[in-house]
Parts: structure tokens; sequence; C-alpha cells
């Protein structure tokens, strides 16, 4: 006669480690959401204007608002317009999509959460012309 329950202990077990790796991969996909990170890190500490954010600029605002363009009152052409839009908060706000601005850039994606973060980290530190 078959013992009815002789291979639960083995159920038991794979259940418990099948469980535990699906919530392992949950967890590290929710950091990775909230850190905004995907599978490649993206380095965020001391971003320098003209390595960092001016690439940045060039590709996704220049069209519109460097090269002489001014668009809506705004140029990004050179430091110092760069500067006033980031000492008067309005950098960081359009490029995050922040209530009251306009999202930018403007009819295209929003920025990569690692480019919004390099901004974001010259800003804070003073947005210096380095």
């Amino acid at each position: 006669m078959k013992k009815p329950f002789s291979s639960w202990p083995t159920y038991v077990v794979i259940s418990i480690l099948v469980a535990a790796c699906s919530k392992s991969n949950e967890v590290a996909q929710m950091q990775n959401s909230a850190n905004g990170t995907t599978s490649a890190s993206c380095d965020t500490i001391n971003m320098q204007y003209s390595t960092n954010v001016l690439p940045i600029l060039q590709a996704n605002c220049y069209s519109c608002h460097g090269n002489g363009r001014t668009q809506h009152g705004v140029s990004l052409d050179g430091y110092e317009n760069v500067k006033r839009q980031a000492d008067n908060g309005k950098l960081i706000g359009t490029i995050t999509h922040a209530a009251g601005y306009p999202p930018m850039p403007n009819n295209s994606p929003k920025l990569s959460d690692c480019d919004i973060d390099k901004i974001t980290d010259w800003v804070d530190r003073g947005a210096i012309n380095n």
C-alpha cells in the first residue's frame, strides 16, 4: 500500500524555494524602479556642466532651445542661459514633468531617469560652470 503523503516534504521544500526566488526578484525589480535604474548602473555623482549636462541638453533640447533658437523665451545656448533656468527651477520642473511646468522635451519622450538624475545632481550642487 502506498503512503499518500510520502513526498509532501519535497513539495514543501520546492514551493518554498520557488516562492523565495520570485520574491527576491520582485524586491530587486521594485528597488530598481524606485531608483530609476535598469540593469546598467547610472553614475550621478559630481556631475559637471561641460562633461555631463551639456551633452544631454544638446541631444534633447537644442533643436528648440539652442544653436541660436529661442522658443517661448527660453534659450539654452551657453552656460549663463542654462544656469538661469536651473536657478529659477524651470530646468528641473520641465524635465521631470512636474505639475505647473510644460513637459520637456516637447513632443518627445521624457528624458531617461538617469539623465534627469545627472542634471538634478548638477543643479543640487549649485549648477557650477565646470
